[in-house]
């Protein structure tokens, strides 16, 4: 679809952001499936029950605007799963994985923000302060999700610090 105006522009986004997020519990269910550490599982399978929540929030924007999600073609998501697979296949050691993993997911979801950032203020643009708040909320869900991953990532290398420290001899 070619966007010739504003609001077109707009509908094009946020039919990508839909688009994505129906992916995204692709990704998620994947990634899962790859984590063997019990926190990673568990957060991803948040993850993916918070955007089934979201997907209602985008469905009640489009009802608000009175518009349909477009079709895209978009394979940013496929790409990123053809490559993770490769790169982590690569990765032997299980505290390295667990690392390569969170930071993909924080990858990823930092996409999002910025997509919804965006959307965000064209909802605004646009008078439709309706789509703002839930748009917004959207986006709330995506930082407290980069919040959580961030603490896990630190927790990961907490561990990995105190069992390095725990094998040297003392000084």
């Amino acid at each position: 679809m070619q966007a010739r105006t504003a609001k077109e522009t707009f509908l094009i986004l946020l039919s990508h952001v839909r688009q994505a997020t129906e992916k995204g519990n692709k990704i998620y269910d994947e990634l899962s499936h790859v984590a063997e550490d019990p926190q990673i599982k568990e957060a991803l399978e948040a993850r993916a029950f918070v955007s089934q929540s979201v997907l209602a929030k985008l469905d009640q924007c489009f009802k608000i605007i009175g518009e349909q999600p477009v079709k895209l073609s978009g394979r940013l998501q496929e790409v990123f799963l053809e490559d993770f697979r490769t790169e982590v296949n690569e990765i032997k050691s299980p505290v390295a994985k667990r690392l390569f993993i969170l930071a993909k997911l924080v990858h990823l979801t930092h996409l999002r923000i910025g997509e919804y950032m965006a959307l965000v203020a064209a909802a605004d643009a646009s008078g439709h302060y309706g789509v703002g708040v839930l748009l917004e909320s959207c986006l709330a869900d995506k930082l407290a999700f980069v919040e959580r991953t961030r603490r896990l990532i630190r927790e990961v290398v907490e561990v990995r610090v105190a069992e390095r420290r725990a094998v040297e001899p003392a000084a």
